[in-house]
């Protein structure tokens, strides 16, 4: 034993493992293991122009791919620089930087794919089942296991060779067909949630006769010094282009309001990195990357005890209620997140609080939706576009025109809104379940994960 283990926290629960189940390494069972890279002189944080999907660590979570999140690469790097490390079914994507063995597997055909350095790609024997293995990666035995591998550093990294040994509890080709058909059951219930997602943001543009609206694409508007610069404060040419004027013009044309007159807007935090902690123990940080219009991953950063006992009313006052809306105002500017319950976490000062001011006027799951339309996502382009960085300024977010529509139109979308995150919750469950069957077939035996199983899906 390897003296790094013997001063593991949990080595007396991953020995037990170890001593009694059938264990082979990642590298006897699997054909082929590698990762992947970022295409030469490629800017990933702006790689939104291409037509190639491109996979990068904030992509995953347990189990499963986030597609709002992926990136692009162009169809010329994905042929010349990607010939062998292409997502192919019967694979394992897995993140080894920052997020530790997040794990999703590829059961269906996602097209043209391809996926950085802080990504492993592993194509199981037919030992071990795709989705098992990620099941596996994602439970508290694969996390633990990982977390012995990697290093102690401020971003956490497991290399591909260490990678190779770690220990997979083999289980039978019963229980692994079991495994599979929970995750299957998880990810119809997913794609349901998408399109009822997407159901809900067709009726908001049927309704305010948007659904095949396209704004010119011309280059050139020509603008005098008074309607330009001494109206708005702004010199560059792009906030002027005609695709914002004539959406600008298409949503002034029926009942609107500023985003400041429906909703009070809150400032958050920004501790800096000194409040940071790797303790899971700590106050959970969601910052911009932790959240998307679908849903909140699991924050990566936590504040430490000694932050938050010297901040403990300030933070309490900052902890999000039930029907906050989140919206970010830097990075993936104008992402909007409407929390279903009370949370036990602080955002990031890049995260604005929105909470609707009457809800007999606007609901808000329909802002929510309103928000993450194109509608108020080309207002976010015309504003933030002239920054290297983008950065919504307050001011500007405050005067952001939403759409609105009678309430009974409204009522509707945020029946849809609110059954698309239904469908996502049980996926979630199922999710869950799997990962909860692993560890208990593991730590008990197989019959005991079956019946875990059989009990609650």
């Amino acid at each position: 034993m390897d003296s790094g283990f013997a001063a593991f926290p949990e080595r007396h629960y991953l020995e037990k493992i170890l001593n009694h189940k059938d264990i082979k390494p990642i590298s006897m069972i699997s054909k082929y293991i590698s990762s992947g890279h970022t295409p030469y002189l490629h800017n990933v944080k702006e790689g939104k122009a291409g037509d190639v999907d491109f996979v990068t660590v904030e992509c995953i979570s347990d189990l499963m791919l986030h597609k709002d999140k992926l990136k692009k690469i162009t169809a010329k790097q994905f042929e010349e620089e990607f010939k062998r490390n292409r997502l192919q079914i019967g694979a394992v994507l897995c993140t080894i930087k920052r997020r530790i063995c997040k794990a999703f597997p590829i059961t269906k055909n996602y097209g043209d794919v391809a996926f950085n350095q802080d990504i492993a790609f592993i194509i199981p024997t037919h030992e071990v089942s795709t989705v098992y293995l990620a099941t596996y990666l994602c439970s508290r035995v694969g996390q633990l296991f990982a977390k012995r591998q990697m290093t102690e550093q401020m971003n956490p990294y497991i290399s591909v060779e260490n990678l190779l040994g770690l220990p997979i509890v083999i289980a039978s080709k019963n229980f692994q067909n079991k495994v599979e058909l929970i995750f299957e059951l998880a990810d119809k219930c997913r794609t349901k949630s998408i399109f009822e997602y997407a159901a809900a943001e067709t009726l908001l543009l049927k309704t305010l006769d948007m659904t095949n609206f396209s704004p010119s694409t011309e280059g050139i508007n020509i603008k005098t010094f008074k309607d330009s610069f001494a109206e708005t404060g702004r010199l560059d040419a792009e906030y002027y282009q005609l695709k914002y004027e004539e959406t600008m013009d298409k949503v002034r044309s029926q009942p609107n309001a500023r985003l400041i007159e429906l909703a009070s807007i809150q400032k958050s935090i920004e501790p800096g990195t000194e409040a940071y902690s790797d303790d899971e123990s700590g106050l959970p940080f969601l910052r911009v990357a932790d959240y998307s219009k679908h849903g909140i991953t699991k924050p990566q950063k936590c504040l430490n005890a000694a932050f938050v006992a010297e901040n403990c009313d300030k933070l309490d006052a900052l902890k999000p209620k039930k029907n906050t809306i989140l919206f970010s105002k830097d990075g993936s500017v104008g992402e909007a997140y409407c929390l279903r319950e009370d949370a036990n976490f602080v955002t990031s000062g890049a995260i604005l609080h929105l909470m609707v001011r009457n809800t007999d006027e606007v609901l808000p799951d329909y802002l929510t939706l309103a928000l993450n339309s194109k509608l108020v996502r080309i207002q976010a382009e015309r504003d933030a576009g002239g920054s290297v960085i983008l950065h919504w300024r307050v001011d500007e977010i405050q005067n952001v025109i939403v759409p609105l529509v009678d309430m009974s139109t409204q009522e509707e979308i945020a029946a849809m809104f609110q059954e698309s995150f239904a469908l996502k919750a049980e996926s979630e469950r199922l999710l869950d379940i799997a990962k909860r069957a692993v560890e208990i077939a593991i730590e008990q035996d197989e019959n005991a994960g079956m019946a875990y199983i059989e009990m609650n899906s």
